[in-house]
């Protein structure tokens, strides 16, 4: 009975150990360690501060018969039960004439393409969709709607199994600019997946382009469209011409005069990019001494609160790190007195007892040798001479 009580109290011990270490979600790697932030990048190689990403629950797979689970961040603009979160694309604020049927809506000829209150920027979008079982018309005629990025690039929707049409305007092509890649369809009536990965133009204040947009489409698991060029608005018939896109637009769904199904349509965001403010990546000289700044003073507000009892040597060491992302002149004497007064204190040990600081001399050693290789410090700081120089009396690179 003792056992089994101690066994249950280890087992809660360590379940609140593994909930802890989740819920905080900190990597305690090895400073000075990967090479240090440069120019256009804010973070050192394999950055202990680098901050961990988002935890997502990964959703469930859908089956012919039962939409899938969405991931834990999505945004769920449609589950099958009501069509709260769209309208008419239409003036002003009018309720659609779409329909929901068995857990997806369903177009009704003639009323209209359908649209999303909020609007969407760069994202992961998630449709699945069911061109009519029974089976009418051919090319374009067949089972035809499509998906309007912001409203302004469409991805094809078409029942093409078995129906071949115009390259660039088969089921999954960007309509009018890229041809799919391949026809990877099931037969009508069941439901097809679109998986779209979107990143719109971005624009400077002045108007001029910034960087492209792409975007890329898995269709049933295969890859249709691999980061493919946005050129501008898609059309009919005519050739792109580009325009300035907005920041955001609201997802449509294309009135095509077929019963289309749509269900389990969900977005996730994608974080900036650098050209859009985003702080990680490859940055532009500012935006790189921006960020290095505010992961310096994070740095030092963190090693100001190391004040435990045997934590002066940690609390040196944090501050030292803080200088790899900015200098400061009043942080580096800090650092380079603690650092002579810490092994001033090393060597007025007795002889007995010096050996047990061998692993944190080297240590404070190597974050030196670190510190001027990067030209933190220059070449002749002392407290590299210094430590160098009780490393090799010690003779504990040898032992």
């Amino acid at each position: 009975m003792k056992l089994n009580t101690n066994l249950t109290t280890i087992c809660g011990w360590l379940a609140c150990a593994s909930a802890a270490l989740a819920a905080d979600n900190v990597f305690h790697g090895p400073s000075f360690y990967g090479d240090a932030p440069d120019a256009h990048h804010a973070w050192a190689i394999h950055d202990a501060n680098r901050p961990q990403p988002l935890i997502v629950t990964p959703g469930t797979p859908s089956t012919q018969e039962q939409a899938g689970k969405p991931p834990s961040d999505a945004i769920v603009l449609f589950d099958g039960t009501d069509l709260s979160k769209w309208e008419a694309d239409a003036k002003g604020s009018v309720p659609t004439k779409w329909v929901i049927k068995d857990g997806a809506m369903e177009c009704v000829p003639g009323s209209g393409y359908i649209r999303t209150k909020e609007t969407l920027g760069d994202c992961q979008l998630h449709v699945e969709w069911a061109a009519p079982v029974h089976v009418q018309g051919d090319s374009q005629g067949r089972g035809n709607s499509g998906v309007f990025l912001m409203g302004l690039v469409e991805v094809q929707v078409l029942d093409n199994y078995n129906n071949p049409t115009y390259a660039d305007g088969l089921a999954g092509s960007v309509y009018g600019q890229h041809a799919a890649m391949a026809n990877a369809l099931r037969p009508p009536g069941q439901f097809q997946s679109y998986d779209i990965i979107f990143r719109r133009p971005l624009y400077a204040a002045d108007g001029h382009l910034l960087e492209q947009g792409y975007v890329t489409v898995i269709e049933n698991g295969v890859v249709v469209q691999d980061h493919a060029l946005i050129e501008g608005e898609t059309g009919h018939q005519a050739r792109t011409k580009e325009i300035r896109f907005p920041d955001a637009g609201p997802l449509k769904f294309q009135d095509h005069g077929n019963p289309v199904r749509y269900r389990n349509v969900w977005y996730r965001h994608l974080p900036r990019r650098a050209n859009d403010g985003g702080d990680d990546g490859y940055l532009t000289t500012e935006a790189t001494l921006a960020k290095r700044a505010e992961i310096a003073a994070h740095i030092r507000q963190d090693a100001a609160g190391m004040t435990s009892p045997g934590q002066a040597l940690a609390q040196t060491l944090r501050y030292a790190e803080s200088l790899v992302y900015t200098a400061d002149e009043a942080t580096a004497k800090m650092v380079e007195a603690r650092l002579l007064k810490y092994l001033a204190e090393v060597e007025a040990l007795p002889a007995d007892k010096i050996g047990a600081k061998k692993d944190e001399v080297k240590h404070v050693r190597d974050v030196c040798r670190y510190l001027a290789k990067w030209k933190i410090v220059p070449a002749d700081y002392a407290p590299k001479a210094k430590v160098d120089q009780a490393v090799k009396d010690h003779n504990w690179d040898k032992r």
